[in-house]
């Protein structure tokens, strides 16, 4: 809805097993640095297991998080062993970034985040646009409608006007039979009574 979706990222820095590794590759003590690096990773797999159990909550967070491993040659070392950012992101949804990346990281995901709700705003306005055409025909068919209507009343009004001068002619002449019977009568009473008036 209209609430926050929060993207959870957590600085994690395992400075003992790092500052471990990085002494003894200066001191060339090569069974000590690799001990100090499987330290350092499995450090960084349980930082990993933490921001996902503390900080994960979908729908409130994005279902990933981001852990930030703020040295480069920390986050460099990390990067090196293969496979391990897959396995972090499989299996506890945590993607690791470093100085570097961290802000192309951000950008990217900006953007995505972007073009997904482009991508939802096009369905909603193609939605939109169907039922507006839909709404469209019903209209057009009811313009047509109407039209035969509005045609047949003007044939109705055209036909009732024929027929009022009919009508009217007809008043016409039957008015002047009234005023010809009218007079007639009128001429023959005139005339009998002269007749009368005569005897």
């Amino acid at each position: 809805g209209d609430q926050p979706v929060y993207l959870p990222i957590d600085s994690k820095f395992p400075v003992e097993a790092y500052l471990r590794m990085t002494d003894a590759e200066q001191k060339a003590d090569a069974g000590a640095a690799e001990r100090a690096r499987r330290e350092l990773l499995n450090a960084v797999k349980e930082s990993a297991r933490t921001i996902r159990d503390k900080y994960i909550a979908p729908p409130y967070t994005t279902d990933f998080a981001i852990m930030y491993l703020p040295i480069e040659g920390l986050y460099a070392e990390v990067a090196r062993k293969s496979g391990l950012c897959e396995q972090l992101q499989r299996e506890y949804r945590v993607t690791v970034a470093g100085p570097t990346t961290l802000g192309a990281f951000l950008n990217s995901l900006q953007l995505g985040f972007k073009t997904l709700a482009i991508q939802k705003r096009t369905s909603e306005i193609t939605q939109l646009l169907t039922k507006i055409k839909g709404n469209f025909n019903k209209f057009a068919d009811l313009l047509e409608k109407t039209k035969r209507r509005l045609d047949d009343a003007s044939a109705n009004i055209e036909d009732a006007t024929k027929r009022y001068y009919k009508i009217d002619t007809l008043l016409g002449k039957a008015d002047m039979f009234s005023l010809e019977n009218a007079a007639e009568a009128a001429e023959k009473d005139s005339g009998e009574d002269h007749t009368e008036h005569g005897a």
